[in-house]
């Protein structure tokens, strides 16, 4: 499949190829009538017919725009060669174009920046309700649910508890919480707005709103409409995100945390990866409002995620880059899938996007000069049709050569 992909990345053809593909529509036209109006006005001057049809001959060989053509897709092809050997799969030349341009670099939480393996760090039960008896509750609901909280805290149940009654009647709310009949009563569990919404009151004193005061993800419980107690969990860094952090910083980007923790988690996440700009609380629907949000700011936006819930705001994104552990959806959604497990990958991914796009301006620089100051030279009929075919001959190489050195691209740090 991967194969597959790279394949078809190479098929795709960037924006500003199409563009080179669009000039040279009119440019060769334009030099055959050129190479005509040149040969015929030296006849016309007194020369020889044979010297008018080499000078015109020499014009149509040195406008050949050979290295125009292969200015754009040569770069671009060994750039995307390149950055699977790095573990970087681009699924398009012009997803490989828009990952030069990008100014800010959205970076989902969990599963992302974090290894997504959630623990239960606290039991909070109120009053009258014992630990075993809260945690019991909410790992009986959360049976039901695939969530990354509620396989944390199922597992947690599970290390102490042998007799989990089973879900009946289970209904979630993505992005707030669940509920279910245990033990013949409704029972929620799910964050704080999820609590309101079924008009479950929040005492205080029985359970502070630690949601916005501790740096971990808490899970309300309820039973029969009241708060038995609250679950802290919490997350782990991953290896290398910090450092990852950092190069993207030095070149130039801009970093934004997107979760749909408590603003505590949240803050507590990006303060130690370094992060500026915090979204806690965000449901799914409401990531790609975010990435929006910046693109309305004149921001071009990368957006790094790995779930289900990512999915929408990849698609949305200028640039979408997805694990490879994540989810079908979100490697679907994706413009570039990062096989590596590494999160270094994702500065790799813009650094080597943007020297192939450096790659491809210097390549055309070079095409489109050495038209301009060839042809007059072969209108004055300083060359011959033979050097003509060397030097358009050289031209093609020169730039294939500069394509050629993008191979040399090395890992950021």
């Amino acid at each position: 499949q991967m194969a597959m992909l790279a394949e078809q990345a190479q098929a795709r053809k960037a924006r500003v190829q199409t563009l080179v593909d669009r000039i040279t529509t009119y440019f060769v036209p334009a030099v055959i009538v050129l190479s005509i109006l040149v040969g015929a006005g030296w006849m016309l001057a007194g020369a020889s017919f044979e010297r008018g049809f080499a000078v015109g001959i020499s014009v149509l060989i040195i406008a050949c725009p050979c290295a125009l053509g292969l200015a754009t897709p040569t770069a671009l092809m060994v750039g995307i060669g390149r950055g699977a050997s790095l573990g970087i799969l681009v699924k398009g030349q012009d997803a490989l174009e828009a990952s030069g341009t990008i100014t800010t670099v959205v970076l989902d939480k969990t599963g992302t920046l974090t290894t997504g393996t959630m623990m239960v760090s606290s039991v909070a039960p109120v009053a009258g309700v014992a630990k075993h008896e809260l945690l019991r509750i909410a790992a009986s609901l959360e049976q039901g649910s695939e969530h990354v909280l509620a396989r944390a805290i199922v597992s947690a149940a599970k290390k102490q508890i042998t007799d989990l009654a089973p879900p009946h009647e289970f209904q979630a709310v993505p992005g707030k919480g669940a509920s279910a009949v245990i033990d013949g009563e409704r029972a929620h569990i799910g964050n704080l707005a999820y609590m309101r919404d079924h008009d479950i009151r929040i005492d205080r004193h029985l359970a502070p709103d630690t949601a916005g005061s501790v740096p971990e993800t808490v899970a309300f419980v309820a039973r029969s409409g009241s708060l038995i107690g609250t679950i802290g969990l919490t997350d782990t860094i991953k290896p290398g995100a910090k450092k990852a952090v950092k190069a993207l910083h030095r070149q130039g980007l801009t970093t934004v945390l997107l979760t749909g923790d408590n603003r505590a988690a949240g803050a507590d996440t990006a303060a130690k990866l370094g992060i500026g700009t915090v979204h806690s609380e965000v449901l799914p629907a409401q990531k790609a409002d975010v990435v929006r949000a910046l693109q309305a700011q004149g921001e071009r936006v990368a957006m790094v995620g790995d779930g289900i819930n990512d999915a929408v705001a990849l698609a949305a994104a200028d640039l979408g880059l997805a694990l490879v552990n994540g989810t079908d959806i979100a490697l679907r959604s994706a413009d570039i899938i990062l096989v590596r497990d590494d999160l270094a990958v994702i500065p790799d991914a813009i650094a080597l996007s943007r020297r192939t796009l450096r790659t491809i301006r210097v390549n055309l620089g070079w095409a489109f000069g050495y038209n301009i100051a060839a042809i007059p030279i072969a209108a004055a009929g300083l060359l011959n049709p033979l050097i003509a075919a060397g030097a358009m001959a050289l031209s093609s190489v020169l730039v294939v050569y500069n394509s050629l050195r993008l191979q040399n691209f090395h890992r950021t740090h």
